[in-house]
């Protein structure tokens, strides 16, 4: 999508970049938003790394979301892919448009850049939304709190044959 895009743009056909741009911002700043709102749903490490994600999703760097992907696709792909999917139509239904082909938030500073701004803001806030809570619903949480050790258990006394 991000090449068909791109390739658009010789072609002064700037909605699909930024529909593109939106949906690609929306999975790491979702999975940030989750670890705050959630945090018994996710470990320490995954606490930090969602701080983290959040800055990558602001600067449409949607990689934040792979350590979350990859430690439970079964949840975590369908939430930010039912996010994103809203977070492209209402960029698209909303006409906005944008002429760089990367840049995440540092885009909107740039005089021209994005029309329909403040409804490019829309989208990409409710696909956010939509994405952490489907997350909230989906994701369990830990059976353990983030900051307890499991105690080891005692393995039986091994008996001689």
């Amino acid at each position: 999508a991000y090449t068909f895009a791109v390739g658009l743009l010789a072609s002064n056909s700037f909605e699909p970049m930024a529909a593109v741009m939106a949906a690609g911002m929306t999975p790491p700043l979702a999975l940030c938003l989750a670890t705050f709102l959630a945090k018994s749903r996710f470990s320490r490490d995954e606490q930090e790394a969602g701080k983290a994600a959040g800055v990558l999703g602001l600067a449409f760097i949607t990689e934040g979301a792979i350590p979350f992907a990859a430690k439970d696709p079964l949840r975590v792909i369908p939430s930010i892919i039912a996010g994103s999917a809203v977070t492209g139509a209402l960029s698209m239904y909303f006409g906005c448009g944008l002429r760089a082909p990367h840049g995440g938030i540092f885009v909107l500073a740039i005089p021209n850049a994005v029309t329909h701004l403040g409804w490019y803001a829309v989208a990409i806030i409710a696909g956010t939304l939509v994405s952490t809570a489907v997350l909230l619903v989906v994701k369990r949480p830990l059976d353990e709190p983030a900051d307890t050790v499991p105690a080891l258990v005692p393995l039986p006394a091994l008996r001689a044959v």
